[in-house]
């Protein structure tokens, strides 16, 4: 136990280090501008908290806050399930089943993790345009689908490389198609990997600024949350208060689903890390 205390004492610094700038903006989020610039938050702490939610209202409202939410889910959602369902089918087909090339073309999916995204941005924006999808929700669905699959595919095909051989020879001797052994049991198994490849993905689409800004652009009709709060530090100067307030919006959802998945993604870390 002795032992253990330094490990704890550091595991404990590292959360506070974590959790203090977020309760802090959290806090300045319901301060007036009055109370933000005269006094620190820390302040709130010690004296009978004031909070309005005046920030909340304007951001929301004066500057169209909450269509880049709706922008950000619409691109978030596809962009998260468009891939994990083609890694999926991808990471069984690499791991189980037998065809030519199978070896080269996932030694290439491995490749592609080391190219840089920034070289791909002129070339696949010169293809969406040509197609006419610059500017709208489905350039971020492809190009977010494209960027994740590597990564994807690398992760569900070593965890479900790793599965009981017996349990799917089984299956198979039984009579059971190679789509229904997929569906009724490497899916089922490979949940722990799943999950942690939601959150993953997720994450990564909803706090990505240059896939949007680069396919999508700036137009409110269309931009996600990210774009919006990026404007926002140009166009509010002082009123850094609205800042806080639209930050903390924008990871109100993340961390619901970070929450959400936390199980499944702490089993599917420790999976790939044990079976990899």
């Amino acid at each position: 136990m002795t032992r253990a205390l330094p490990l704890h004492a550091v595991v404990i610094g590292l959360c506070v280090v974590w959790i203090v700038p977020t309760v802090g903006l959290c806090i300045n989020s319901f301060r007036s501008p009055q109370l933000v610039v005269s006094s620190g938050w820390w302040t709130t702490l010690f004296s009978p908290p004031r909070f309005t939610l005046q920030n909340y209202a304007a951001v929301l409202g004066t500057y169209h806050l909450g269509r880049g939410f709706l922008n950000s889910i619409a691109i978030t959602l596809p962009g998260t399930v468009i891939p994990v369902t083609v890694a999926a089918f991808a990471a069984y087909a690499l791991a189980w089943m037998r065809f030519p090339g199978r070896e080269a073309l996932f030694a290439l999916i491995v490749g592609s993790l080391v190219v840089p995204l920034q070289v791909t941005l002129v070339p696949v924006f010169e293809l969406l345009s040509a197609v006419g999808l610059v500017g709208t929700f489905p350039a971020a669905w492809l190009a977010h689908a494209a960027y994740g699959l590597p990564l994807a595919i690398y992760l569900l095909r070593n965890f479900m490389a790793a599965l009981p051989k017996e349990l799917l020879e089984s299956a198979s001797i039984d009579g059971a198609s190679p789509f229904t052994i997929f569906a009724r049991l490497v899916l089922p198994l490979s949940w722990p990997a799943l999950g942690a490849l939601v959150v993953f993905q997720f994450l990564w689409v909803w706090n990505d600024l240059l896939v949007a800004l680069i396919y999508i652009g700036g137009r409110p009709e269309v931009a996600p949350m990210t774009v919006m709060v990026s404007n926002l530090t140009n166009s509010l100067g002082q009123n850094w208060q609205l800042l806080t307030a639209a930050a903390f919006i924008s990871m109100l959802l993340p961390m619901g689903i970070f929450f959400a998945f936390q199980p499944s993604f702490v089993r599917g870390i420790l999976a790939g890390a044990l079976k990899g």
